[in-house]
């Protein structure tokens, strides 16, 4: 910049008489001779206010700045890229410790990683993560691990210019010949369909950015692909069929979803016969299946007609029934079979009624997933919280269980072989808060587990290191468990530590104690870490869940606070050292408690916070309005309208001392629109009668997932965590 400077200068110089007065005077400023803004002395940009006022049940609102919704108005754009400036020069006294953690982020991250292999159609599927590459590369052996790697994608030579690059799925034709993917390179859930030759290695065909990631598959003609195509609010409407060949635009439709508060989603039968299209809401299903061995004569056929509260997914392997994972009298979920029907059967006969169980449903515990083998019936479930694998002998009916050995930790089984179902072994994926993950191979006749792979973590000793579950009771007498991690070295319980509490809470996603390599930087300076299991996610059962959302929302941000409270009380955290993190549905919880008890926090870094509950709910324009009405709540009800109006975190805010404050915002979004964090910010800093930052940054060119690569995301959490660390007077 100084070199510019100079160089334009001087191409004036003998018009100028004053050129080399104000020459020096630019050197000695760019110098630092002159004094520099220290950050207590900047000011944050200013909004224009421009008041909206909405009506709605006789009840008037009004938002100053509803304006900054309009991506397309250059002074929304302007005041984003003011609002990075802002934050870049208030961030600016954290560069060394935000450099001292990204070096231990990335030393932490292992060099070269390999996934265990799959089996499908006589080859053996893997991807593999190489020395300082930002994505893997998906290969594949033919029928021996000895045999000669095949590189179908490699991902990291693909996304070479691109922030956001990713492959969400991808199907091998039947023939093996093919490889059909979908990639977002935005990061708005609209996504394009690839077809690569993979004995050319080229790509033939491409479809528009239109389709979604909920399911696409080939038939068995080995040139016939299913997918879901997005409606303008990127909802998943119409299943459609492609020949290959034929150009994307005149793909046939196969069924449209018109009720705009389903989405549709594809699955393929284990069988490989079937292709289910399930109709979904929050509260619903209707399941209907197809012949994928006749592509060309293909007839819906509905298993179950929706009904309200009924949810149901359904599988075939070898039989002649349906296997029915299912809510049916079974709020915890079970698992039911019923007879496969012919079409020309009297629709009284596919009633629910000739449902038979064959997993019952369990007051105390939550189905989640199963397997049916030759022999065995595999099935996880969770209980008190945990997550338990089971296997059910199919001839003795007798059942034995996975031991794990820890009373906090994280687990999924799948099996290996997708070909065969003559298998008596399972694979498990394990890991902890303190444990990094490890692939198991269990021996079902003789219980004995061995291990495969292990992410290997570099001058880190989980035996260093202590995890606990803690239960803590909330205001209306329910038990919400909590998970924390430390390291037992810097941690005493003496109301000392600092400690950056998170959860989710929402959409009965469960927030799962799994390990993280990030969080050890805190640990190591002497943080506790802890995820509140609150309401909304399904951690204690299916009921877990509908006590978190809709008309029992408050529940969610109750728990956070109360343990919160709790910590403190305990003395797992100093009473000025609490920190809040969360994204997304995690990000409005914070918001939320910032409303209830700005007393409670010293820092928080709400990611992409959702945050004016109220105006998007009535916005059928935005994506997942519709869809969500039955989570969040449909404010056109007066009742829930009133009710969400009581914690919507954008039409609560008040004059506060506030706590130091991160946030920040995707101008691509579509999830969490950009404007919902920005305008947010804008409101807070109205209503701060204290003197902590209140930081906002927009990523311009990610959506609500952020920049893909694994050491880019490496930077966003080196930025946060300086943040946090500077904030309590922590400086290395």
């Amino acid at each position: 910049m100084l070199k510019t400077i100079m160089l334009n200068f001087y191409n004036d110089f003998i018009s100028k008489s004053l050129c080399l007065v104000m020459l020096m005077i630019l050197v000695f400023s760019n110098c630092s001779i002159l004094p520099k803004k220290r950050s207590s002395d900047l000011k944050p940009p200013v909004a224009q206010k421009q008041p909206t006022t909405f009506t709605e049940h006789n009840h008037s609102r009004i938002d100053d700045y509803f304006w900054l919704k309009n991506a397309k108005d250059s002074n929304v754009i302007n005041l984003l890229k003011a609002e990075n400036r802002y934050a870049d020069k208030m961030l600016a006294h954290t560069e060394g410790l935000r450099q001292t953690l990204l070096n231990e982020l990335v030393g932490r991250t292992q060099n070269t990683v390999r996934t265990a292999p799959i089996k499908s159609r006589g080859y053996w599927y893997y991807n593999r993560l190489e020395s300082g590459r930002e994505y893997p590369i998906y290969c594949r052996k033919k029928e021996t691990w000895n045999a000669t790697e095949e590189i179908i994608l490699n991902v990291d030579k693909m996304a070479k210019g691109f922030t956001v690059f990713k492959i969400t799925q991808f199907q091998i034709s039947p023939d093996n010949n093919f490889i059909a993917y979908q990639v977002d390179t935005v990061g708005d859930r609209n996504y394009t369909i690839y077809i690569k030759d993979l004995k050319t290695n080229l790509v033939i065909e491409k479809s528009e950015r239109l389709t979604n990631n909920d399911g696409f598959f080939w038939a068995n003609d080995s040139k016939t692909l299913f997918y879901i195509q997005n409606d303008k609010v990127e909802r998943g409407y119409r299943a459609m069929k492609h020949e290959m060949g034929n150009r994307f635009e005149d793909d046939v439709i196969v069924y449209e979803e018109t009720d705009n508060t389903y989405w549709l989603t594809l699955s393929k039968s284990r069988s490989r016969k079937y292709m289910f299209l399930t109709s979904e809401s929050t509260n619903s299903t209707e399941v209907a299946y197809l012949d994928v061995d006749k592509p060309d004569q293909l007839t819906r056929q509905v298993i179950q007609p929706r009904q309200k509260d009924l949810l149901y997914y359904a599988n075939h392997y070898k039989s002649d029934e349906f296997y029915l994972f299912n809510n049916h009298q079974a709020n915890n979920f079970k698992l039911s079979k019923a007879p496969l029907l012919p079409h020309s059967v009297r629709s009284d006969k596919k009633d629910i009624s000739v449902w038979k169980d064959v997993i019952p449903h369990s007051d105390s515990s939550l189905l989640i997933k199963y397997e049916i083998l030759d022999d065995y019936i595999v099935y996880q479930n969770r209980v008190n919280g945990l997550i338990k694998i089971n296997i059910i002998d199919r001839k003795t009916q007798a059942t034995q269980s996975v031991d794990f050995g820890e009373d906090v930790y994280n687990t999924e089984f799948y099996v290996a072989d997708f070909d065969n179902l003559n298998l008596d072994s399972i694979r498990f994926n394990y890991q902890s808060l303190k444990t990094p993950v490890s692939t198991f191979r269990y021996d079902i006749k003789t219980q004995k587990k061995t291990l495969i792979t292990q992410n290997t973590i570099d001058n880190y000793d989980p035996k260093e290191y202590a995890t606990k579950r803690l239960w803590v009771k909330a205001r209306d007498g329910v038990e919400v468990p909590i998970s924390i991690v430390y390291k037992k070295g810097r941690f005493f319980k003496k109301g000392k530590n600092p400690l950056l509490l998170t959860a989710y809470g929402a959409y009965g996603y469960n927030f799962e104690a799994e390990f993280s390599s990030e969080i050890i930087s805190l640990l190591d300076r002497g943080f506790v870490y802890a995820i509140a299991h609150v309401r909304g996610g399904q951690e204690l059962g299916r009921y877990w869940y509908e006590e978190g959302k809709t008309n029992k929302k408050r529940n969610t941000f109750n728990d956070f606070i109360d343990c919160a409270d709790y910590l403190i009380e305990n003395k797992y955290v100093a009473k000025d050292k609490l920190c809040g993190d969360g994204i997304s549905a995690g990000g409005s919880i914070l918001a939320v408690a910032l409303n209830e008890r700005p007393d409670l926090w010293r820092v928080l870094t709400p990611d992409l916070p959702w945050t004016d509950a109220i105006t998007d709910a009535f916005d059928l324009d935005l994506p997942l309005t519709t869809v969500e009405w039955d989570e969040w709540g449909d404010a056109r009800n007066k009742e829930i309208y009133n009710y969400m109006l009581g914690w919507s975190p954008y039409d609560n805010v008040k004059p506060t001392n506030y706590p130091s404050i991160l946030t920040n915002s995707a101008l691509l979004d579509t999830q969490v629109p950009f404007y919902s964090p920005t305008k947010w910010v804008f409101k807070l800093r109205d209503n701060n009668t204290g003197t902590n930052p209140i930081l906002h940054r927009c990523m311009f060119d990610t959506g609500h997932s952020g920049p893909s690569g694994r050491y880019e995301k490496l930077r966003e959490v080196a930025v946060k965590y300086a943040f946090i660390l500077k904030q309590l007077g922590i400086d290395e």
